[in-house]
């Protein structure tokens, strides 16, 4: 068991095209941000495990002697993919929550519960710890924060328990794990997403845990070559929805309207391939011709979006405001309310867009996030150095 304190770090996500439709098996592209999740994790012998989520007011914690007499066969031994309804309704039974219980802060602590049982019973004695996550990502916004607190669980819980090693070497400021760590570290945070949000796609605990530009269709990921610099406004309408609820009410339209609604998610997988092809080509020397296609796709997707039932006025209303200043929008993640993504040239102005008078957006997300392959910006999950780095940020105040 791990001894010392263990500091690691993932990063939220954009999707460009395919939301909704990744989850039909459709491809979706999508893009690290800079923006970080980050986990720490302290060892102690006090007998009591305990969870801080400052950013969502959560403090909880447990006795390890309770949790070690639970009856966690449910959980499988080892099996990262035996998570099932009714083991998600165990968990809530192990916790003490009500069974309709939905809202983000139950669901996190759900989540942790699960990972925290499933890795850790691979030890004699489960583990005492303390573990603090915060983040720099809103919840609910469709910038994948769950997806970075559960890639951050489970790479940390994983090194904690030896299941991995930690790839943090003397003098370095920031370790990655290798690729066969990295799947492990994938395959557990899926399981965490699909506490929090049932039937998820995989795409962002995929592009949290790899960092970067890539391609995820039906679990199959690859990264995109040399995609150009883009820059997008990246704006956050403060409307919350539910990722699970928008996610269901898109499969019962596809049940309910099959002969509509599955074209549309082809078209929509079809987006995806053309954008995919044209930051290929972007690569080498982007021209204006470009820019108009990416519009296009932008215009396009959005409108197929509002056809499947995940749009919301407030994104209607940034797409308004955007078009009239000559730029493109659409909304990102599982729409709903959340961000809205803004396509942005490079002779492109933002600050109006942003103060527009009336509209209400000046959002408490408002800054172009360069969509590139600097690693510093988007690179995937880390183990940091804890005592003195690039990543780490101020811990935001400990509720009591």
């Amino acid at each position: 068991m791990l001894s010392e304190v263990l500091l690691v770090s993932a990063p939220g996500k954009v999707i460009l095209h395919g939301e909704h439709a990744v989850v039909h098996g459709k491809v979706a592209l999508a893009v690290a941000l800079n923006l970080r999740t980050f986990l720490r994790l302290q060892p102690h012998s006090n007998g009591r495990v305990g969870l801080n989520l400052p950013n969502i007011g959560v403090r909880r914690a447990w006795d390890v002697a309770s949790l070690q007499l639970l009856d966690t066969s449910f959980l499988g031994h080892g099996d990262s993919a035996a998570l099932t309804a009714k083991h998600v309704e165990k968990l809530k039974e192990v916790a003490g929550f009500p069974k309709d219980c939905v809202d983000p802060e139950h669901l996190a602590v759900l989540a942790f519960l699960y990972l925290y049982l499933s890795i850790c019973q691979s030890q004699r004695v489960l583990p005492s710890l303390d573990i603090t996550v915060w983040s720099e990502l809103p919840t609910g916004a469709g910038l994948g924060s769950s997806a970075a607190y559960s890639v951050c669980l489970a790479a940390a819980l994983l090194t904690a328990c030896e299941e991995i090693p930690n790839p943090l070497k003397d003098g370095e400021a920031a370790g990655r794990w290798t690729e066969e760590n990295l799947e492990l570290i994938n395959k557990w945070a899926f399981q965490g997403e699909r506490v929090i949000h049932g039937n998820p796609s995989g795409v962002d605990n995929a592009v949290s845990t790899w960092g970067g530009a890539l391609r995820y269709q039906q679990g199959k990921i690859s990264s995109l070559k040399r995609p150009p610099v883009l820059k997008i406004l990246l704006i956050n309408t403060k409307v919350p929805r539910s990722t699970k609820v928008l996610v269901a009410n898109v499969r019962s339209r596809l049940l309910k309207f099959p002969e509509i609604v599955a074209p549309l998610l082809t078209s929509i997988d079809a987006i995806s391939l053309e954008c995919e092809r044209v930051l290929g080509e972007m690569a080498a020397a982007p021209t204006p011709e470009h820019y108009l296609t990416l519009e296009e796709l932008i215009d396009m997707n959005q409108h197929h979006l509002n056809a499947l039932g995940v749009g919301h006025a407030s994104l209607d209303q940034l797409c308004q405001v955007t078009t009239a200043h000559g730029l493109h929008s659409k909304l990102t993640g599982a729409g709903g309310g959340g961000c809205g993504i803004t396509l942005l040239r490079p002779d492109s102005r933002r600050r109006n867009v942003c103060r527009e008078p009336g509209t209400g957006l000046v959002p408490p997300i408002s800054l172009p996030a360069k969509l590139s392959t600097s690693l510093r910006n988007n690179q995937g999950i880390v183990t940091i150095y804890h005592h003195r780095h690039h990543y780490q940020p101020c811990i935001p105040a400990v509720t009591s």
